[in-house]
């Protein structure tokens, strides 16, 4: 199938694709970097050290450069979103390991537990974004948050009521919350929009690895360690994991960069490439100073623009839709297999997502296309919520579980990268937007939480005619924005002025004038 839309987001002389004839974004060529003029007469530059490159000595620093930060970056931020993600849905595998009675907990009250971390994370999203975009230092803020949250995961081991197990589940909400808005900021503020996709599938690939991961960690901990040392299990497995966590964090102060700012590892001429890079992709500075930011401008400038809140319901319904992983191990417990073999089993449908997220979002980027590689696995996603629904054999039954998990989330990576494309400028209005929109998005694990009850089992249709329902409305969503950012491209292929567009006259640097900057749809 032929991608449409892309051909609007770069230069004249790209391909279909928008994309040159040696597949590189077209306007790529940096051998003219002089200044620009706004109509006020203001000039915007290269920096000294990047205005004296060649071309291929720019091409050659900018390729050694983005090498640096993604062997700096991307494997720490990585393995610190596996375990994030590992701390807060460790309890569905810890319910097969005997939590739930250990506890005397109700099937309602398991599901309250559960639930109620997502209340903590949704009210810290917003504030913490907006903090950081303000201190600009999450080399030191994400590793101290997630020390925190180490130290609150290992403590759930000391449950011994309803009250205790709900108190300490708000409170690792609360924490966690800052990690993974923060890591789609820290990542747009490093990366360009074409190189953003496959970024944010490599951070989300933290999330698929842990589901897989944490089945067989509990697997192997229920077998060998239950009762160790009087313990039973699952007091292990939060022991075990949150220490790991701590363990991490520490390490994660000396690796992780700052933002190109104020990386005191960069030499002067990377750091200016690095900042002027993004100058050049999106017609404007990012993050220059803590002075520059206001909590409150961007929050306002976010909640002003109408795509903010299409992207907030299409977030919103493929979080939903995806709600079924808070449960998974119920879920494929039900195919009647012993818990051993149930963890397990959960492994193959996350390790397939991943490389489904993977070849999708790299080849979203080397299209410059979003929405069909958002909507075309929810379609997927939509056919394996329907057999899971309507049959209780045993192979198209685990068949579902090996399609709805890749269904979900190989577009959802797709879908992230989308709202920084769609949101870039400036960078306060972009923090709070993706904040804003990923703990909305969260909500609908507070509700879907009471959809998986073991009563339901084993087809659970009321979850699955609701995950059905919001895949179709995501599609509709990402439909409208498409209409809308096409709308969009038309008015500044016109010269018109966009808000949060880049428009040749406003003084912007002369590469992302060639380019002529468009929305990726």
């Amino acid at each position: 199938m032929a991608f449409a839309g892309s051909q609007h987001d770069y230069a004249p002389g790209a391909n279909e694709n928008g994309y040159g004839i040696d597949n590189k974004p077209a306007g790529d060529d940096v051998s003219d970097l002089g200044p620009t003029r706004t109509l006020t007469g203001r000039r915007r530059e290269a920096p000294p050290l990047v205005k004296g490159l060649s071309q291929d000595e720019r091409r050659r620093l900018e390729r050694a450069l983005v090498r640096k930060i993604d062997f700096r970056l991307m494997p720490m931020i990585i393995l610190m979103y596996i375990l994030n993600y590992l701390d807060r849905n460790n309890i569905a595998s810890a319910r097969l390991a005997g939590l739930e009675a250990d506890l005397n907990l109700s099937s309602t009250q398991f599901n309250t537990c559960v639930s109620i971390l997502f209340v903590g994370y949704v009210l810290m999203q917003i504030p913490s974004n907006l903090f950081l975009n303000k201190v600009g230092k999450p080399a030191i803020y994400l590793p101290t948050v997630m020390v925190i949250w180490g130290v609150i995961s290992a403590a759930t081991a000391a449950a011994e009521s309803f009250g205790g197990l709900l108190a300490i589940r708000f409170t690792l909400g609360f924490v966690e919350a800052a990690y993974f808005p923060g890591c789609l900021f820290f990542l747009s503020s490093w990366y360009t929009r074409t190189e953003l996709g496959f970024r944010t599938a490599l951070l989300y690939s933290g999330s698929l690895l842990s589901g897989a991961f944490s089945g067989l960690i509990a697997a192997g901990i229920v077998k060998g360690l239950d009762y160790s040392r009087g313990l039973r299990a699952w007091r292990w497995l939060f022991i075990i994991e949150g220490v790991i966590t701590i363990g991490i964090a520490i390490a994660a102060f000396f690796i992780l960069p700052n933002f190109p700012r104020t990386t005191s590892w960069l030499t002067e001429e990377e750091r200016q490439l690095a900042v002027w890079r993004l100058d050049e992709d999106i017609g404007e500075d990012d993050w220059v100073s803590s002075e520059a930011q206001t909590f409150g401008h961007g929050l306002k400038l976010a909640v002003m623009d109408v795509k903010m809140w299409i992207l907030m319901v299409q977030m919103f319904c493929i979080v939903a839709s995806g709600s079924v992983t808070n449960f998974f191990p119920t879920v494929v417990a039900t195919l009647g297999y012993n818990d051993i073999n149930s963890l397990l089993l959960t492994a193959p449908p996350y390790v397939l997502t991943v490389i489904t997220a993977f070849l999708n979002a790299w080849h979203a980027d080397r299209t410059g296309e979003r929405y069909f590689h958002i909507t075309l696995p929810l379609y997927v996603a939509v056919v394996a919520f329907i057999i899971a629904a309507t049959t209780t054999s045993l192979a198209p039954r685990y068949l579902s579980m090996m399609l709805m998990v890749p269904g979900v989330y190989t577009g959802y990576v797709v879908a992230l990268a989308w709202i920084s494309n769609t949101l870039p400028r400036p960078p306060a209005k972009r923090a709070a937007a993706l904040a804003a929109i990923n703990a909305v998005s969260n909500t609908s694990s507070i509700y879907a939480s009471y959809m998986y009850p073991k009563s339901a089992g084993p087809r659970y249709e009321v979850a699955m005619a609701v995950n059905c329902v919001t895949a179709f409305i995501a599609i509709c969503c990402a439909t409208v924005l498409r209409f809308i950012l096409v709308s969009l491209n038309k008015k500044l292929d016109r010269g018109e002025i966009i808000e949060g567009a880049v428009a040749e006259h406003e003084g912007v640097p002369e590469e992302a004038a060639k380019k002529g900057f468009r929305f990726l749809y």
